[in-house]
């Protein structure tokens, strides 16, 4: 018997690193979802795309939000001010905030890259501390030419996120599955199963390592550190070093739809 339930979030989030917005439904593409990760702030001196994956330069993306408004992408400030993402003061008002030289960018450049600061010297050294990290290519588990860190979809079940008791948005799924009678974590099990979605269908690539991210400010919700330090503690994945993890990542085999409520099933 597979795995069935339903659909309780869709989340999408236009520019890269920035908060995003709750769906009812949407368009899946084998890039993922519509108006995804369809965009990121590069930064100027190093040419690599900004991620609240480096605390010390980067957190401050948290504080802004992002919404794809019909194919025209905004971002919102801090103080609830939005920008048309091709508005020519975009640039310079992330720049001042960020204390950086950026710009915005619908284009991913080739080869694309971002850092990943060890999630345990954040931990350690505090996020104002600029500690050692690893240089990452983006998307390489993906066709398209988004900025997503691996793969089109990221999801996870509400029995994990119930049992790490930290807040959805800090993981920032793409899906997230309610599939009652299910352990927290078999999420793990799901490697090469394929997972319909409304009228798509998934194939699970592998568990997804979980960076320092969660444990930052997002928004108003202020920094929470067991946000990770939990999945250190319960869920280490062998697949994929021995990192903690929560949910998974995913390929699109059957593009379509997905609504809130729809049937899924692994």
């Amino acid at each position: 018997m597979p795995d069935a339930g339903s659909v309780t979030a869709i989340r999408r989030y236009p520019v890269k690193s920035m908060l995003g917005e709750d769906l009812e439904s949407t368009v899946v593409t084998t890039a993922g979802l519509e108006g995804d990760r369809i965009a990121a702030v590069i930064d100027v001196a190093t040419g690599m795309v900004a991620t609240a994956k480096r605390p010390k330069h980067w957190r401050g993306l948290l504080a802004f939000s992002s919404r794809w408004n019909d194919g025209v992408p905004q971002i919102v400030l801090p103080d609830g001010t939005t920008l048309a993402l091709d508005d020519p003061a975009v640039d310079q008002t992330l720049s001042a905030f960020l204390e950086r030289d950026v710009r915005v960018s619908r284009d991913r450049p080739e080869h694309a890259t971002i850092g990943r600061s060890v999630p345990e010297e954040v931990f350690a050294k505090g996020e104002d501390i600029d500690v050692s990290y690893e240089t990452m290519e983006l998307g390489q588990g993906t066709p398209g030419t988004t900025f997503v860190d691996y793969a089109p979809i990221h999801l996870f079940t509400t029995a994990s996120l119930a049992h790490v008791g930290a807040e959805m948005v800090r993981y920032r799924p793409n899906l997230v599955l309610d599939l009652p009678g299910t352990p927290p974590f078999i999420e793990n099990d799901w490697t090469d199963r394929e997972i319909t979605v409304g009228s798509v269908v998934l194939r699970v690539q592998h568990a997804t390592p979980r960076c320092a991210v969660p444990t930052l400010a997002h928004g108003k919700l202020p920094r929470r550190t067991d946000a990770v330090r939990t999945l250190m503690q319960l869920n280490r994945v062998p697949e994929v070093g021995m990192q903690p993890c929560l949910g998974v990542y995913a390929e699109v085999l059957k593009a379509g739809t997905v609504a809130i409520g729809d049937r899924a099933a692994v």
